[in-house]
């Protein structure tokens, strides 16, 4: 089921740059965060809307469910806000090592707060995720830079680390994912709408992105297969297993997106009247997503315990 999402986040790479693309050519000069909480606001208020009628009212949901929610909602709104943001400074391959960086953040931080070391088996696989990531990213002695983007995505990632590891506290174990969902949603759907306020050029920047039939689709795929979809099968299946071993398995994600990189590009850009061209296999995709791969297949072999 984790992998099921992944395959909807690596989805919504090519999703997300079309849209960005889209709006320099619908909203010229409207900036860089307008253009981002924009690209984020719209998407968590239909999901909310079709959450409060699928699951009848968010005031069912139990002050225990409400607060990791409104966590969650926090941790995951800050690390999509400032990766989306950074990608417009920095190549998408050092956006994707950079975010990735969770996968070794999260057993360091457990080591340290649990004072137990994860195992050898665990710190390998985090080798070769981050091997296989920076194969990936194709990263030279030269390809990291550190400016805007880089400090923005490497932010996004401890928000990303946040998120997985409220998701696997044990207090709260018992809580219904539907309505953790759906808290996480409304917690989104404020604090985007809330930066697309402020950064708004004008009042009339709302209305524009929806005469765009392009757009409206575009919107909607990354509603329905790349929030609702992706968001509540991680937080139905990821407590079901440990934090250490969700953050390897959502390494995945850059695979997936790199292989619709291959061709949906074009697609889009037929479709919508954009220059976005298609990516082109090397062996870097077949080495990194290689390495990737294995490191979840030996760490499926001798998961770790759930903390």
């Amino acid at each position: 089921m984790l992998l099921l999402a992944n395959f909807f986040w690596g989805l919504s790479f090519p999703v997300i740059k079309s849209l960005s693309l889209l709006h320099e050519k619908l909203m010229p000069g409207a900036g860089t965060w307008f253009s981002t909480a924009y690209t984020v606001a719209p998407r968590f208020v239909l999901a909310t809307g079709i959450m409060l009628i699928v699951s009848r009212g968010c005031w069912r949901a139990t002050s225990a469910e409400w607060r990791q929610g409104v966590m969650i909602g926090l941790f995951a709104g800050g690390g999509i806000f400032f990766q989306n943001d950074g990608l417009q400074f920095t190549a998408a391959s050092t956006s994707a090592f950079l975010t990735q960086f969770y996968a070794v953040l999260i057993p360091v931080w457990l080591a340290v707060r649990l004072r137990k070391n994860p195992g050898v088996l665990v710190w390998i696989c985090c080798a070769l995720v981050l091997a296989g990531v920076a194969i990936l990213g194709r990263l030279g002695s030269s390809a990291l830079q550190f400016g805007r983007g880089e400090g923005e995505t490497l932010l996004s990632s401890l928000f990303f680390m946040g998120q997985i590891l409220t998701l696997g506290r044990k207090d709260f174990s018992g809580n219904r994912p539907e309505r953790i969902s759906l808290v996480m949603f409304l917690t989104q759907a404020a604090l985007f709408v809330a930066l697309a306020s402020f950064t708004a050029p004008a009042a009339g920047a709302w209305l524009v992105p929806w005469t765009s039939p392009a757009w409206l689709g575009l919107t909607a795929t990354l509603t329905v297969f790349c929030t609702l979809g992706a968001v509540s099968l991680m937080n139905t299946w990821q407590p079901k297993i440990s934090p250490t071993e969700a953050g390897l398995i959502y390494c995945i994600e850059p695979i997936f997106g790199s292989v619709m990189a291959l061709f949906l590009p074009a697609m889009i850009s037929i479709w919508s009247g954009i220059s976005y061209a298609n990516e082109t296999a090397t062996w870097t995709l077949i080495v990194g997503g290689g390495l990737i791969t294995l490191a979840n297949v030996l760490l499926q072999l001798n998961p770790p315990v759930k903390e």
